[in-house]
């Protein structure tokens, strides 16, 4: 049985980086992957360019049982810290939107930088390697794993897993199972950053929009959840798009979303300004959405006649809808088709400055596999680097 100070089980974002670090310690570090393939997610990850960090991340842009755990790490190793990194590494970058940023090739450049630091820092990459058998021994305090490649022994043992999201990867519930199986809580997984679906019945009234993408302001009523201002998609199996893939990290099933339509305008006023002029509302609507879009919406919620037909009840009516439209999805896609993984190890289990479990010395959790997710945009790979820096210091 080989004898290693570190193990990292899973050779993803946070896995690599704990590695990485800790072998920057002079730790002897081993990482085991079980697919052949490393990096898969992030290879897939922002089109294929890899959306690596956020420059405006912070605390608010994470959702947890315990909003305040991932502020540690976060702090400790932020986006410019990453972003130094990939400019020594030389590869080329760019902000596309909202802080976000992509590389100017492709995000391959992003596995090779973590494969080359992994060369310089010592750490022994394993692929096609199984996981077993996971088991403490408390008088020797070391782990022992028995993997198809042989069996080995650490004193630290980093989860680095993931979640359940994009099964056809390979995600498998492997964390979640080694956490239970020393005692840990979990908050229970759910799909997020996900498309939402609709009942039959809506999805025929909104057939005729499938396809159609729009930019509204999107939030969950009655939910203490941000708002989101992106764009929305509707799908021949519901609601997409990047508002919509955010603020289904916050929904829950039963509870409608609010669609702001025209969040720049006072709708209201629009209609009054122009009730004089005897334009029909879906007229009217057309110059500001989609003219499919508006014909559809007034078939759903207000038949379209001339302005100067509605009095002045009818129009703060539309007006309300138009800024209030809401839906009340009737479930999401899933994890094969969620981004990330909500929910995961309980943060109450873990330090936040080390990740370490503190009824299991010598255990880490990283990454996506804890109960920390990020918002749409770079964030959940910056909680990859920030936890795996955390963790790597200690380990």
């Amino acid at each position: 049985m080989s004898k290693w100070d570190v193990i990292v089980i899973g050779g993803g974002a946070a896995g690599l980086f704990c590695a990485i670090h800790a072998g920057k310690r002079g730790r002897k570090v081993l990482v085991l992957e079980h697919s052949e393939t490393i990096g898969k997610k992030i290879r897939i990850s922002g089109g294929g360019r890899c959306n690596f960090t956020n420059i405006r991340t912070n605390p608010d842009n994470f959702t947890s049982s315990n909003p305040h755990f991932s502020k540690s790490a976060l702090a400790r190793y932020t986006p410019a810290d990453f972003i130094s990194l990939v400019e020594r590494h030389g590869i080329a970058y760019h902000e596309k939107k909202l802080g976000q940023l992509f590389c100017d090739g492709s995000s391959q450049q992003i596995v090779d930088l973590l494969l080359r630091e992994c060369e310089a820092a010592g750490v022994e990459i394993r692929r096609g390697c199984q996981v077993l058998n996971v088991s403490k021994d408390q008088q020797a305090s070391s782990f022992s794993i028995q993997t198809n490649q042989g069996n080995f022994r650490s004193s630290s043992l980093v989860i680095a897993t993931g979640g359940l999201s994009i099964a056809p990867l390979g995600a498998t519930d492997f964390g979640y199972r080694i956490a239970r199986q020393f005692g840990l809580k979990i908050e229970e997984p759910r799909p997020g950053l996900v498309p939402l679906t609709l009942t039959s019945q809506m999805l025929k009234q909104l057939a005729k929009l499938s396809g159609i993408s729009l930019e509204a302001l999107v939030s969950c009523v009655s939910e203490n959840a941000p708002e989101f201002r992106e764009n929305i998609l509707i799908t021949h199996r519901g609601l997409s798009g990047p508002a919509i893939l955010q603020i289904s990290t916050y929904w829950k099933l039963g509870t409608p979303i609010s669609i702001n339509l025209l969040p720049e305008k006072d709708v209201y006023e629009m209609l009054r300004s122009n009730q004089s002029s005897g334009i029909e509302l879906a007229n009217l609507l057309s110059r500001y959405l989609p003219k499919r879009f508006a014909q559809a919406w007034c078939e759903l919620y207000v038949a379209s006649k001339p302005l100067k037909q509605y009095d002045v009840t009818e129009l703060r009516d539309i007006a309300q809808k138009f800024h209030h439209m809401q839906i009340t999805p009737a479930g999401t896609e899933g994890f094969r088709k969620a981004e990330v993984t909500a929910g995961g190890v309980a943060t109450t289990e873990l330090s936040s400055q080390t990740m370490e479990a503190k009824r299991v010395p010598g255990l880490y959790f990283i990454g996506e596999v804890v109960d920390v997710t990020g918002q749409l945009g770079g964030y959940n790979f910056q909680w990859a680097w920030a936890s795996g820096y955390a963790a790597g210091q200690f380990v």
